[in-house]
C-alpha cells in the first residue's frame, strides 16, 4: 500500500513499469513481449508515465497537509494555525531633502531616483519649501523589494524636472524594503510561534516580536537572580535583543506579552500607552550585528553552472543571514547561534557540479581558519555577498 504507518511512499515510473510488465506477462503469458520497442511495451510505458504523474500529485497532496512540508499557497493556508501569515514584499521608505525656489510647492508623486540606476522613489505628500528654499519630505520606493534600501546621499537624480527644484538628496539611508518571505523562513517562524503560544513567558515575548514583518531575529532572557546578569539585566527583569523592526512596534510587542510587575529592561526605551491611558516605559536592546567573512575553495565538474559562484554565495547567505548580491536580505541564523563550518559545507553542496569544498571563516576579514565562529547571546551573524571570496578549481 502507498500509505501505511510509515507515511506515504510514492511509486516511481520504474516501479509502475515493472508492476505493469509483470501483470501483462501474467495475463498474456510469460512470452509476452514487453520490451521498449514492442507495441505492448510502448503502451505500458506511456501508461506508466502518466500514472507516475498522478502518483506525484498524490504525494504532493499528502505533504501539503503538514506545515513542515507544505509549499507555496498550501503553506500560506496552514500558517494561520500557527498564529502568523507570510510576510509579503515591503516598500522602502526614507527622507528626501529638496532644494529649490523659496515657498515653492512640490506636489506628492515627485519622482526621483538613485544615481545611475533604475531604482525610483516618489514623494508621499505635498511640501512647500521654506524661505531658504529647502524642505524635507517622506519618499517611498516605486517597486517592492529590498533593492529600495539604498545608502544616504545616493538619491540625487530628478526624474521629472521642475524648474523650481535645483537638487535633491536622501539625508539618511532608506529602509523597510524586503522580499517576500521564503517557504523556509515562514516555516521556521511558524515553529517559533507555536512554541511561544500564551503570555507572560520569554517564549511568548519572543514570538510576539518575531511576528513583526520587519524583525529578522530576536531572543529574550530573564534574570531570576538578586544581582544584574552578564548582559546588565536587573533582578526580576526581562531583556529582549532584537534585530530589525521599529522601536515603537517592538516595545508594543514586548508590552503585550510581558508578565505584570516584571521590568522590561534594555538600552532603548519607548513609552507605550496602556488600557488605562497611562504611559509604560518598555525597554529592549538592539542586537549587535557581527559581520562574517568567508573564503570558499571549491573543486567542480562540468555540471557546475555558469552562475555557480553567485549560487554558492546565495546559499551561504540564506543560511547565515545577510544581504545577497541582488540586495535581498535573509534572516538566516537566529540570535546567539554559532556559525558552524560543517553546516556551511553541507549547504554549499546544494549547488550542482561541486566535487569538494573547503571553507575558512573569519570575524575580522584578516585571520581565516576552519574553526566555528562563536556568536554571543546578544549578537547575530550577518554575511554580505562582498565578504565572500570564492575560488574555483576545475
Amino acid at each position: 500500500m502507498a500509505l501505511d504507518s510509515n507515511g506515504y511512499k510514492r511509486k516511481t515510473y520504474d516501479d509502475l513499469l515493472n508492476d505493469m510488465s509483470a501483470k501483462a506477462k501474467e495475463k498474456f503469458g510469460e512470452n509476452a513481449n514487453v520490451t521498449e520497442r514492442s507495441v505492448l511495451g510502448i503502451l505500458l510505458r506511456i501508461m506508466a508515465w502518466f500514472l507516475s504523474l498522478a502518483w506525484q500529485d498524490n504525494e504532493n497532496v499528502y505533504y501539503s497537509a503538514y506545515r513542515k512540508t507544505a509549499e507555496g499557497t498550501q503553506l500560506d493556508m496552514l500558517l494561520p494555525y500557527a498564529g502568523i501569515t507570510r510576510n509579503l514584499e515591503q516598500y522602502a521608505f526614507g527622507a528626501l531633502e529638496i532644494t529649490g525656489t523659496p515657498n515653492h510647492l512640490v506636489s506628492a508623486g515627485f519622482l526621483v531616483s538613485k544615481s545611475n540606476s533604475d531604482i525610483f522613489f516618489e514623494t508621499t505628500e505635498d511640501i512647500v519649501l521654506d524661505t531658504l528654499g529647502k524642505g524635507i519630505v517622506e519618499i517611498k520606493a516605486v517597486e517592492l523589494g529590498s533593492e529600495g534600501n539604498v545608502g544616504a546621499n545616493t538619491i540625487v537624480e530628478i526624474v521629472n524636472p521642475d524648474a523650481d527644484v535645483t537638487s535633491v538628496t536622501n539625508i539618511s539611508k532608506t529602509s523597510g524594503g524586503r522580499e517576500k518571505e521564503t517557504d523556509l523562513e515562514a516555516r521556521e517562524r511558524a515553529s517559533v510561534t507555536v512554541e511561544g503560544m500564551g503570555s507572560a513567558t520569554t517564549n511568548a515575548i519572543r514570538t510576539n516580536i518575531l511576528k513583526l514583518p520587519s524583525v529578522r531575529a530576536a531572543t529574550v532572557i530573564e534574570n531570576y537572580g538578586d544581582v544584574p546578569d552578564a548582559y546588565g539585566t536587573p533582578m526580576r527583569a526581562v531583556q529582549a535583543f532584537v534585530l530589525g523592526g521599529t522601536d515603537e512596534d517592538i516595545a508594543r510587542a514586548v508590552f503585550e506579552k510581558k508578565a505584570g510587575g516584571i521590568q522590561p529592561y534594555g538600552t532603548t526605551y519607548v513609552s507605550v500607552i496602556d488600557d488605562s491611558k497611562n504611559p509604560q516605559h518598555i525597554g529592549f536592546t538592539r542586537a549587535v550585528e557581527v559581520p562574517v567573512y568567508l573564503k570558499v575553495a571549491i573543486n567542480t565538474n562540468t555540471s557546475f553552472p555558469t552562475e555557480g559562484i553567485e549560487q554558492v554565495k546565495s546559499v551561504l547567505i540564506r543560511y547565515i543571514g545577510g544581504t545577497d548580491i541582488d540586495s535581498s536580505v535573509y534572516a538566516g541564523l537566529n540570535m546567539g547561534e554559532d556559525v558552524i563550518e560543517s553546516r556551511l559545507i553541507a549547504r554549499t553542496y546544494q549547488v550542482p557540479g561541486i566535487e569538494d569544498v573547503s571553507i575558512q571563516l573569519s570575524l575580522d576579514g584578516i585571520s581565516f581558519d576552519e574553526s566555528n565562529l562563536a556568536i554571543g547571546l546578544q549578537e547575530v551573524a550577518q554575511l554580505d555577498a562582498s565578504n565572500i571570496e570564492v575560488t574555483v578549481n576545475v
